[in-house]
């Protein structure tokens, strides 16, 4: 088998993130230093036209600046967090989105210590700062526009051949043509089912058997094959697969593609032991881990109990207003290992909003949700009751959505691996929140699913500080639901 021509160099998450990371790191270091010159520049002409004499200006202008402005590219790091994502980072209209909102985020901060510092002028440099965002921006997208063009030239030179072209493979081919750029090119399918041979799928042509696979890597070059195989398959298919993956072709299961492109796992088209086999085995997660999580936890739940009671006078006096008492909504939710909890938030909905007792969830536009109950959720003000629960030990800042037990029940007879999700402490805030809607169907929910299973086969310390920060920019940019 001639594979020489089939080696390309591949770039996984983690290392995309690195380089992300390295380019964003050196703009808005190369930022930073154009903004102290031209502050410098600005300041020293500024101090010479007023007349005073070149020997007091050098000694006002001794002035060191503070410490803290060269920390501005880390802070510039740390509200790009959601442009980090791989499927962001590679999409020319989101980026750019990602890259203003920071620099609005990093206006309105520097408004907000401008109006609460005693001394503004001297400790808030406005030319450093103002120069800083504005050019930090600019660098950044210049940046930016550079790695998606690297990326997508890097991900056309994968070309990937699909083995299995039944429901599995139709569906990594189907997220597939949702991907935009592409980060990889498919150049079809193989398949042991003769009547398949020839025909397209998702517009991707069968190109032969699984009993000439080797052959037809060779003719259309391919430097990858993602196995959607689920059942049973064939010895001599399982023996060619590991004669490919001997010779330097890289061999990935369609589970762990279809997470590599979608940020969820495919609940719909796993084995029956994938629970245990995959799932529990790998969602094992270190004592220190725990222990971390739990400390984020209680001083993040300090800080929300802090700004509850701040905001609680104003919230529930909108709340009374409008629709009068109660100002708190009550419920028994479930939380791990499936342990009833009572769940605390402010009410966004009418009263009486289930008159017939039968658990709905939220849909888009609920009728039933107030005024006042819309700003909340956009601003995900209406949860900040919930940091009692987080404190209590019966939540986390971080996990699948708390729900009640009744869809519960309902869900786990309707979609596979449901009350899987109930392994980790549900969180006011989680991977599913971020990245989807309401879940006003079946469909939509067990999407929702998909994502909360990724997130606790993937928790880590880095995964769960950058929700919270998306979170952040959620509330900032009232994208709540």
């Amino acid at each position: 088998m001639n594979t020489s021509h089939n080696k390309t160099f591949r770039l996984g998450n983690l290392e995309q993130r690195v380089i992300l990371f390295l380019g964003d790191l050196f703009a808005s270091i190369v930022a930073l230093a154009f903004s102290l010159y031209i502050w410098k520049e600005y300041s020293w002409r500024a101090l010479l036209a007023t007349g005073i004499s070149l020997q007091k200006a050098e000694r006002i202008f001794s002035i060191e600046i503070q410490p803290w402005v060269y920390f501005l590219p880390l802070m510039w790091l740390l509200i790009l967090i959601e442009t980090y994502e791989p499927r962001v980072a590679s999409n020319r209209k989101r980026t750019q989105r990602g890259i203003f909102v920071a620099a609005v985020l990093g206006f309105i901060a520097y408004a907000l210590l401008f109006i609460t510092l005693r001394n503004p002028t001297s400790s808030l440099p406005r030319i450093i700062i103002g120069a800083f965002l504005v050019l930090a921006s600019l660098f950044t997208w210049f940046w930016r526009l550079l790695y998606i063009r690297l990326y997508t030239a890097q991900g056309m030179a994968r070309r990937i051949l699909i083995v299995g072209a039944g429901k599995a493979g139709a569906t990594l081919a189907n997220a597939y043509a949702e991907l935009s750029p592409k980060p990889f090119h498919i150049i079809g399918f193989t398949d042991d089912d003769p009547e398949k041979i020839g025909s397209k799928i998702e517009g991707f042509r069968v190109l032969g058997s699984n009993k000439n696979l080797i052959r037809i890597i060779d003719q259309q070059n391919a430097s990858d094959i993602v196995v959607a195989i689920t059942g049973a398959m064939m010895g001599s298919t399982f023996q060619t697969i590991l004669d490919i993956q001997e010779s330097g072709i890289t061999v990935t299961r369609m589970p762990t593609m279809f997470e590599e492109i979608t940020g969820r796992i495919p609940i719909h088209h796993l084995e029956s032991d994938w629970l245990i086999r995959s799932f529990i085995d790998e969602t094992r997660v270190s004592a220190f881990y725990e222990l971390g999580k739990r400390i984020v936890d209680i001083l993040g739940s300090i800080i929300g109990v802090f700004i509850f009671l701040i905001t609680l006078p104003f919230i529930a006096l909108a709340i009374i207003i409008e629709t009068g008492f109660p100002v708190f909504y009550k419920q028994e939710r479930l939380g791990k290992g499936g342990k009833e909890f009572m769940l605390l938030k402010f009410r966004t909905m009418i009263k009486d909003a289930e008159p017939d007792g039968e658990a709905r969830a939220a849909i888009i536009d609920d009728p039933r949700i107030t005024h006042v109950g819309n700003v909340l959720r956009k601003t995900r003000l209406d949860e900040f009751p919930q940091f009692f629960s987080v404190l209590r030990g019966e939540m986390s800042l971080v996990g699948p959505r708390a729900e009640r037990e009744q869809l519960v029940a309902k869900y786990q007879k309707e979609i596979p691996f449901y009350r899987a999700r109930l392994l980790v402490k549900p969180g006011i805030s989680g991977w599913a929140q971020i990245t989807s809607g309401y879940a006003s169907s079946i469909f939509a929910t067990a999407l929702k699913l998909e994502y909360d299973l990724y997130y606790i086969k993937h928790r880590t310390v880095v995964m769960d500080i950058t929700i919270l920060l998306r979170t952040f920019s959620t509330v900032f940019g009232f994208k709540g639901r």
